[in-house]
């Protein structure tokens, strides 16, 4: 785009000067250069400041690891990579013949604790109704009863607990989806050991409905963008195409500029980042058709709303950068 600048107002003095007769001295050679800098170089720095563009865009999107909450052998990976899930899908099994088993043996406790429960609460109802009536029995042996009851109730309640703690361990031996999405490179295979550890996951889930298309801008263009100012986007995996939207967001934060309690002191490394701010953008224009990978690269323009009339510069720029991807010397 300089050189198109350049050559188009060469042509203009080239013009200019055989019309109007213009000789070719010391005075009027320099002038028409000095002009041509200035006027070229002023609607450069008004484009740049006014609609800004960065080359550094992608399309994010949000991935759950999978983590089992309880430990096994795997017995069966029904799951395809690739290929959209539902929620509560399964996604893969764990063998479930020790946590059935436990919850078989818990249930047998609480049906023991039950019938326990059961045999003092009557032993303490007929202490008390013989104690009411007075001289059948004594306030302490009601008391001794009443203690037995509420131990055997005490019992219950945590026979009960271990029951549900039983019982979600066995249901935990079916993972599932947690939300819509799809599940990609599944390397998980039956006979492999699942293991509860939060830095272990055995597969990543990508979320279908939490993408997002984020430029990071230079901060000097901050107090020219805002949220609903017009935006576009090209990708390099679509050539030629430009994506009309508009900014939803600018992110609050830069996080280079975040800090942590920790036990050593802050040197002047920690302010050295410049860092840059992050512009979530909106697409308008329909991208289903193209196939086009998540986490793909893309370059974004925001058009704000002063010199509006320089944007014009901006757009070519765009566009001659979308044509651009149709060449690539990789071979």
């Amino acid at each position: 785009m300089d050189l198109l600048l350049i050559m188009t107002y060469t042509a203009l003095c080239v013009a200019i000067f055989k019309i109007f007769k213009i000789p070719l001295n010391k005075w009027t050679v320099p002038t028409a250069v000095l002009g041509g800098v200035v006027l070229i170089g002023a609607l450069l720095l008004l484009m740049n400041y006014n609609h800004p563009f960065t080359p550094l865009a992608r399309q994010v999107f949000v991935t759950t690891p999978i983590v089992p909450s309880v430990r096994g052998p795997v017995v069966e990976v029904p799951v395809v990579a690739n290929q959209p899930l539902k929620q509560g899908d399964v996604l893969f099994r764990i063998d479930d013949t020790r946590y059935r088993e436990v919850a078989e043996e818990r249930q047998a406790q609480v049906t023991a604790a039950t019938a326990d429960r059961d045999r003092t609460k009557g032993e303490y109802l007929r202490y008390k109704e013989g104690y009411d009536k007075g001289g059948a029995f004594t306030r302490s042996e009601l008391d001794i009863r009443e203690q037995l009851y509420l131990a055997a109730e005490a019992k219950l309640a945590a026979r009960q607990a271990d029951l549900t703690k039983a019982e979600y361990d066995l249901s935990e031996t079916v993972v599932r989806a947690p939300t819509d999405g799809y599940v990609t490179q599944v390397a998980l295979r039956p006979g492999m050991m699942a293991v509860p550890l939060p830095l272990r996951p055995v597969m990543v889930f990508i979320n279908s409905t939490d993408s997002a298309y984020v430029g990071a801008f230079n901060q000097r263009s901050l107090l020219r963008i805002s949220e609903g100012y017009e935006a576009e986007v090209i990708f390099p995996a679509i050539p030629g195409r430009v994506f009309k939207g508009k900014v939803s967001q600018v992110l609050p934060n830069i996080g280079e500029g975040q800090f942590q309690a920790q036990g050593q002191l802050f040197t002047t490394a920690v302010l050295m980042g410049q860092g840059r701010a992050f512009v979530q953008i909106e697409l308008d224009d329909d991208i289903e058709q193209y196939v086009l990978p998540d986490g793909a690269n893309a370059e974004m323009a925001v058009y704000s709303d002063k010199f509006t009339h320089v944007s014009i510069i901006r757009r070519v720029l765009l566009r001659m950068k979308s044509w651009q991807n149709y060449l690539f010397l990789e071979h």
